[in-house]
């Protein structure tokens, strides 16, 4: 007779095409790299992909290797550093609290980091280079889940989460405005106003080196997590009794969203909805197992910013369009996307 952890898992993969689930990974993944080699080649400066793959291997002119090294190749592993990070922090949240609508960008973990990242520049504690930035942001990410989780409480309901995090998110934003506020001149104030609209334009590899290693050991332990989320679909205390400290589980997450998204926010500024709609986009291929949805939601996270990111470089307009912004203007009808559907099933369970 099987376990109750197996058969969950069962129940939890029957939402996925066998032959979908087997491709997603390796789909999402040839996606990524075509658009990390399409991302090195997009700028002011076409490059032609076997020009890029030619500079990547060690040959290519001094122009393009200056161009596609030096300008283009910071960029795009951010975008897709970033980009997974804040898919697989979404769908982290999402095991964790057994809500579809769980995301760092609704539950203000971003907006938290940013208002940590622009307060330590504003009052002169640090610059926008100093491994200090990466360390108040992650400060701030880790208060703000924190205070969700603790607020919310264990087994709260769609309505306290989206109040919680609308509480947590507009008091780091008016926060973040007393910050500018207190900017030590006009210039500051502009440059902290831009950055805050989460942008990946003119980063370097000190940016790269900056932010990485947080987004990596973050994306480790989230990873790690993963079979725990699985019993957790069982309910809290059938996890304890399949052996999973719950209390020490919420705590771990907390900490790996933390690293991550408080590292990414440090280096690009707000990026939201990422997080959101990754975990929802690679669900219909994998199934609603939140173990098996990590790493595709990871993969999926990276296709959409780096995606975004190209699309703000080729976009015709008189100013540099802010990757966040486009983000949170494709986000903004698919949350509210969500939120209809949700409404509509829970009408439909009560008739």
């Amino acid at each position: 007779m099987r376990d109750p952890l197996s058969r969950t898992e069962a129940a939890l993969a029957r939402g996925a095409r066998p032959w979908r689930a087997r491709a997603a990974v390796p789909v999402l993944a040839a996606l990524a790299i075509v658009l990390f080699v399409v991302s090195l080649g997009t700028g002011p400066v076409a490059i032609a992909p076997e020009r890029v793959l030619a500079v990547l291997t060690g040959s290519g002119s001094d122009a393009e290797r200056i161009i596609v090294l030096e300008l283009r190749l910071p960029r795009a592993i951010l975008a897709l550093a970033i980009g997974g990070i804040l898919g697989l922090s979404g769908a982290a949240l999402q095991g964790l609290l057994r809500n579809p609508l769980a995301a760092p960008s609704l539950f203000g973990a971003p907006q938290s980091a940013a208002f940590a990242a622009v307060a330590t520049i504003a009052l002169g504690l640090t610059d926008a280079l100093s491994f200090a930035l990466p360390v108040a942001a992650i400060v701030g990410a880790f208060v703000s889940v924190f205070l969700l989780v603790a607020v919310a409480g264990r087994n709260a309901g769609l309505l306290l989460l989206i109040l919680a995090g609308l509480a947590i998110s507009s008091l780091a934003g008016a926060a973040t405005s007393l910050a500018l506020n207190l900017a030590p001149n006009p210039f500051a104030a502009l440059e902290i106003a831009f950055w805050l609209l989460g942008s990946l334009e003119d980063r370097s590899l000190q940016h790269v080196t900056m932010a990485l290693p947080f987004i990596v050991v973050g994306g480790a332990i989230l990873l790690w997590s993963g079979p725990a989320f699985r019993a957790l679909t069982l309910g809290e205390e059938a996890a304890q009794s399949l052996g999973i400290n719950v209390a020490r589980l919420r705590l771990v997450v907390i900490l790996g969203v933390a690293l991550g998204v408080g590292a990414a926010v440090a280096v690009s500024g707000t990026i939201g909805f990422i997080g959101l709609v990754a975990p929802h986009l690679v669900r219909s291929l994998v199934g609603y197992d939140p173990a098996r949805v990590l790493v595709p939601s990871a993969l999926a996270g990276a296709v959409l910013l780096m995606a975004a990111d190209v699309a703000v470089r080729v976009i015709p307009a008189t100013t540099d369009i802010k990757v966040g912004v486009l983000t949170a203007l494709i986000g903004v009808p698919f949350f509210l996307y969500l939120i209809v559907r949700e409404r509509g099933r829970l009408s439909g369970g009560m008739a």
